[in-house]
């Protein structure tokens, strides 16, 4: 089951409106998930917008701000939302084209009778969800980037980047091993100020190719008995044996593959800087409930 487009949820919530009933919108919200969506898994009903809100929560919102465009809802108080009769006489289906004609929301996607022209496929999205698509094309364009630089940035250096990222994700002080001799080891993380519990690192640049199981093997082998904890990480990928030596070695092993790397780095502002902030405004209620 999909996470449904807000104009998807104008039916279900006409449905459970159509009593007559004033619901608080936070009430509506639940009921509408828990009789039309309980097919969505937990991660899907988990999943975010990028401004922080639940987007399955975000986009019943919508449905019902659009519905009330249209005068199918209307708010008797701050909070709350009701049906109208229009709304009690819906049809089985309703969509944002038939949306078009009830508000001068959607003027836009009419036809131009200047150019003579139609737009004859429109996918119809809510302002939230615009923002994140463009958060998100320019999150993975920068990703993308970030990781070509790290497959061509020189390997001593690449191993400077993990233990800084490491070291900003809240793991502690770290020591980086001598560049030969070290056993295969290229970092070591003390998670305790007396270095009690170490994390032992492998930073592999790689431009091509994949980790393989002797690469975990030999990584496993340098711990010597020191710890039980390491970090491997990569620019390129692992095999399927790699992943299996890990998961069953006696030791805890994480796999950082290039693509989980640069997701790290982006979050924790690693290899990347902040360019634009934006603000989104909203009316503010308490202001016009003083008078």
């Amino acid at each position: 089951m999909e996470i449904p487009k807000f104009d998807e949820t104008f039916i279900p919530i006409l449905e459970i409106l159509k009593t007559g009933k004033v619901y608080k919108t936070r009430e509506l919200i639940e009921i509408v998930k828990t009789q039309f969506y309980s097919g969505l898994s937990d991660d899907q009903l988990k999943q975010l917008t990028k401004s922080g809100d639940l987007l399955i929560d975000n986009r019943i919102a919508w449905g019902k701000s659009y519905l009330k465009k249209g005068g199918y809802v209307f708010f008797p108080e701050r909070g709350y939302v009701q049906i109208t009769e229009k709304g009690k006489n819906h049809s089985s289906e309703l969509s944002v084209r038939d949306l078009e004609n009830e508000s001068t929301l959607f003027d836009f996607y009419r036809q131009d009778k200047q150019n003579n022209t139609v737009v004859n496929k429109v996918e119809i999205s809510t302002p939230q969800d615009l923002i994140d698509e463009g958060f998100n094309r320019i999150e993975n364009d920068v990703k993308s980037e970030l990781l070509q630089k790290l497959k061509n940035i020189d390997p001593y250096f690449f191993e400077k980047v993990v233990l800084r990222l490491l070291k900003k994700m809240g793991y502690g002080e770290f020591i980086e091993t001598a560049k030969s001799g070290d056993g295969g080891i290229d970092g070591i993380i003390n998670e305790d100020k007396l270095g009690l519990d170490k994390i032992y690192i492998q930073a592999k640049r790689f431009n091509e190719g994949k980790v393989r199981e002797k690469d975990i093997r030999n990584f496993i082998g340098a711990m010597s008995g020191d710890t039980n904890k390491g970090v491997f990480v990569t620019t390129s990928e692992f095999d399927e044996k790699a992943i299996e030596k890990a998961r069953s070695a006696h030791h805890k092993i994480i796999c950082i593959d290039g693509k989980k790397l640069v997701s790290l780095m982006h979050e924790f502002n690693v290899g990347i800087q902040i360019k634009t902030t934006y603000e989104i405004k909203q009316v503010d209620e308490d202001f016009f409930d003083e008078q």
